[in-house]
């Protein structure tokens, strides 16, 4: 799953850090599942967290045997709301063409 559309104005790193997170958005990540999501270097990596977490974005929990990195819920789509759109633009074109 991607972020929402909003999110993904960001430098590239970010967003596939966030699409990485939102794939995993109940549970979250480590930081290291993160590197193993993310196309990058480690230093890009800890730019784009601190960035996603000086604007809110990101959140990190310390659990009882692991430090857990989640998504804040505003940046997870709406499924329900994807599958509606979807359903309309179909639509739309199944009346086009008449069908």
């Amino acid at each position: 799953m991607r972020a929402r559309r909003e999110f993904r104005d960001r430098r590239g790193v970010e967003v596939e850090v966030l699409d990485a997170l939102v794939d995993r958005s109940e549970e979250g990540m480590t930081v290291f599942e993160v590197r193993a999501a993310v196309d990058a270097d480690i230093d890009e990596i800890e730019a784009a967290l601190a960035a996603l977490k000086d604007d809110g974005l990101i959140s990190v929990e310390d659990g009882e045997d692991r430090v857990v990195i989640l998504v804040d819920d505003r940046v997870v789509p709406d499924p329900e709301a994807d599958r509606t759109e979807e359903r309309g633009y179909i639509d739309a074109i199944r009346d086009r063409l008449g069908l």
